[in-house]
């Protein structure tokens, strides 16, 4: 009965049903595929700088996928709270629910950690720039691991959507989650990546897998002239203060057309030998970079 009137509804065009994520048992079945195991992580933290703030939360929810990005079971997971040492902020309880009283005395155990990251050949988070240097700081398994992003990794701009964020996708998928805990948003996470684009018409899971093994190169706009900093700004460079120097993520498709951007509009007609860096999925979105 309930199927016939969200049917009726929905046929009406005056209204769209999104229903309440249910863990399903399973996502396919396997058919022969080599079946490879990956980790949806999220962390929560008492801040946004990894040099000095904390975690106090982290979520592990490892699931079965193959090499074309069919996803499968999802197997157990692993939720632990982390005493900081230091009180949460106001405004990290505000979203994240999680009190002093919560964490007093809680630590993640880090051995089950490196348990659930054996065979494992890929973590994923929803901004994985930044959990990875969190969790690189709280475990060097995770160092000599592949990430990726399911934020960067798919291009959700040209899927049609006008914004990342996790709840907002899953709407427009047709499904929501309650609470802002690691996790929910790990499992929510998996749901959307095993969702059919609109555009490309693969699934998520297969666009991010596509990115995790394209090699990407970080650029770096040396000894640019001070008076180029908004044109670098524009053209999407960022400043590192540790090495004062602009640089830019870019693909290998793009280093050709970049490098003569900048000949052209940086340095006068006359390109320097940049330095640059070759980035896999086995350092992108470290610290370390």
């Amino acid at each position: 009965m309930e199927e016939k009137c969200i049917e009726q509804l929905e046929q009406t065009g005056n209204y769209k049903i999104i229903r309440r994520y249910v863990r399903p048992d399973f996502y396919n079945e396997s058919g022969g595929q080599e079946i490879l195991k990956g980790i949806f992580l999220d962390s929560e933290t008492t801040g946004l700088n990894a040099q000095k703030d904390k975690v106090i939360e982290i979520a592990i929810v490892p699931f079965e996928f193959d090499r074309n990005g069919n996803i499968y079971r999802i197997l157990p997971e692993y939720d632990a709270l982390n005493d900081p040492g230091i009180p949460i902020p106001d405004d990290i309880t505000r979203l994240t629910g999680i009190t002093d009283k919560m964490v007093a005395g809680q630590s993640i155990d880090l051995n089950r950690v490196a348990e659930m990251l054996k065979d494992t050949r890929l973590v994923i988070a929803h901004n994985a720039g930044f959990d990875r240097p969190f969790m690189e700081n709280l475990f060097d398994g995770f160092k000599n691991i592949s990430w990726a992003c399911s934020i960067r990794d798919v291009d959700w701009k040209e899927e049609g959507f006008e914004s990342n964020k996790l709840e907002y996708l899953a709407y427009k998928f047709g499904f929501f989650y309650e609470g802002h805990r690691a996790t929910i948003d790990c499992l929510a996470g998996i749901h959307l990546l095993s969702q059919t684009l609109p555009v490309s018409g693969i699934s998520a899971m297969e666009k991010l897998l596509q990115s995790a093994r394209t090699p990407t190169y970080r650029l770096l706009a040396s000894n640019a002239p001070f008076s180029k900093k908004d044109d670098l700004r524009k053209r999407g460079y960022r400043w590192n203060n540790d090495q004062k120097v602009w640089y830019k993520n870019i693909s290998a498709k793009r280093l050709d057309d970049e490098q003569g951007w900048l000949k052209q509009n940086v340095y006068g007609g006359r390109l320097p030998k940049l330095p640059k860096t070759k980035i896999t999925a086995m350092l992108r979105y470290s610290a370390r970079i």
